[in-house]
């Protein structure tokens, strides 16, 4: 009787360890809210910076990603000369008007409102490509708003050099577009030369001095992109190019909405800008951080087993070297203008310590959830827990956590209601892309759920939901093969 007293309190004891570890890792975290995709008059957006602060202050969010364009240009060139007798519409953006100066407005503002986290950033497109003729006026400029993001670079030399289209002059490709510069810069010293001659020589000579100082203006070294708009739809290529540069210079890139419908057959002026719903990004491109979740459309890559599930398990499986992210992007750029408000689409990072760089660590290490808010006090669920250990572990992974268990996993989850108020939901579970369980119930919420699932030596995931209004980011499961 005394030994199995003992033994009992042992393992009363060995549970309490147990759960005080699990819970004390919890309470490691806080969550802090931020609004990311903001755009302010430094490109397209109504509102300045300090209006944009003063509104996030007044509602309670803790952080703001500023997402201006880094550029805004059109370019349409007539046949052979493109870059010499071309017709250019640009808007402002942060290049046009001065990368550092949108810099040092941004780090001044945060100087001045410390308890606001900025992060400045921007929306590119890296490319588009014409098709049609302004003569038969249907002249068309394709993915014209295929957009994505970049965060966590903050030199302003590395937005003057990105490899997008019309970005000034650039060194970036020197390298790979000198051999053709060098052959017409030879032809213009023959031409020089026989220009120097008489009679038939010199004729000649002029008119190969001409074109050739033509075609090197065309074909000019400096250019800061290795794509045109005028060879066709290059796939993802220009894409893989800006997501390898931002990667390669500490940044993070993130694709935002995907699934967009609204810039599929819009007429600007003589053309036309077109832009397809394109979820295949997200299998088509490698290396970039993540994407939008939740945004101000209905998405599908986000259910079970479609192209975000597919991205992680090639994740899983050793085909990709980073898993994608999910985050809610605002496209914000004026209050009330189509429902806009500052607030509506929340992505709540999990941080030890409110500071900027906790929270691009979060941003980066996939610590963070994707939500929509709605009404006047911008009512949210909270995703309090969302945890995977096992029975005996004493570990225990929340979102962007890879864990080693020994047993079968044990998922704990925990939702509240921004407005304390009770609200039905609907919660899915969804285990490497195949929903395994969906929970109903009313917040709060709490439920221990255990994957009746164990391979040794597989690695999965797991990601929660409530469709269109709350997205985790995964926990990745890694099987023992003991």
């Amino acid at each position: 009787m005394m030994l199995q007293r003992i033994v009992c309190i042992l393992v009363l004891g060995l549970v309490s360890v147990i759960f005080y570890i699990k819970d004390s890792i919890c309470d490691d975290y806080q969550q802090v809210t931020g609004l990311i995709d903001l755009r302010t008059t430094y490109s397209d957006g109504a509102h300045d910076l300090n209006f944009l602060i003063r509104l996030a202050k007044e509602r309670g969010f803790d952080v703001l990603f500023i997402n201006d364009h880094d550029r805004m240009a059109m370019e349409y060139g007539i046949f052979p000369f493109r870059n010499i007798f071309r017709k250019r519409e640009e808007k402002p953006s942060i290049n046009s008007r001065g990368a550092d100066k949108y810099f040092q407005g941004i780090k001044l503002a945060a100087q001045q409102h410390s308890e606001i986290i900025l992060i400045p950033g921007s929306e590119t497109a890296p490319f588009y490509y014409w098709s049609g003729s302004p003569l038969k006026g249907n002249l068309t400029a394709h993915n014209w708003e295929r957009h994505l993001l970049i965060m966590g670079l903050e030199n302003p030399q590395d937005y003057k050099n990105l490899p997008i289209l019309h970005n000034g002059f650039s060194t970036l490709y020197s390298k790979h577009l000198l051999p053709v510069s060098i052959i017409f810069l030879v032809l213009m010293c023959l031409g020089f030369l026989l220009a120097l001659r008489r009679g038939y020589y010199k004729i000649l000579g002029i008119v190969i001095l001409v074109n050739s100082s033509l075609m090197l203006i065309e074909f000019h070294p400096f250019k800061s992109s290795l794509f045109d708009p005028y060879s066709g739809d290059q796939g993802y290529l220009p894409y893989q190019e800006l997501i390898d540069y931002v990667r390669d210079k500490g940044g993070m890139t993130f694709w935002t909405h995907p699934e967009a419908k609204a810039g599929m057959n819009v007429r600007k002026g003589p053309i036309t800008a077109k832009t397809l719903p394109h979820p295949e990004a997200l299998l088509m491109t490698n290396g970039y951080t993540g994407f939008a979740t939740i945004y101000g459309t209905w998405i599908t890559v986000t259910e079970p087993g479609k192209e975000w599930d597919r991205a992680l398990l090639e994740y899983c499986r050793g085909k990709r070297n980073t898993p994608a992210w999910g985050i809610s992007t605002a496209d914000y750029h004026e209050e009330g203008r189509a429902g806009e408000k500052l607030g509506n689409y929340p992505t709540i990072f999990l941080v030890k310590e409110k500071t900027k760089e906790e929270v691009l660590s979060a941003l980066k290490q996939g610590r963070m959830y994707a939500c929509r808010s709605g009404g006047e006090n911008f009512q949210r669920f909270i995703l309090e827990d969302f945890s995977v250990s096992d029975s005996t572990s004493t570990s225990m992974a929340i979102m962007g956590d890879t864990i080693e268990l020994k047993n079968k996993p044990e998922i704990s989850i925990r939702i509240s209601s921004s407005d304390q108020d009770e609200h039905n939901i609907e919660i899915r579970i969804i285990r490497s892309g195949e929903l395994i369980n969906t929970l109903a119930g009313t917040t709060p919420f709490v439920v221990n759920f255990k994957d009746d699932y164990f391979n040794p030596g597989e690695q999965i995931y797991y990601r929660v939901d409530i469709p269109g209004t709350l997205v985790s980011n995964p926990i990745f499961v890694r099987f023992s093969e003991e």
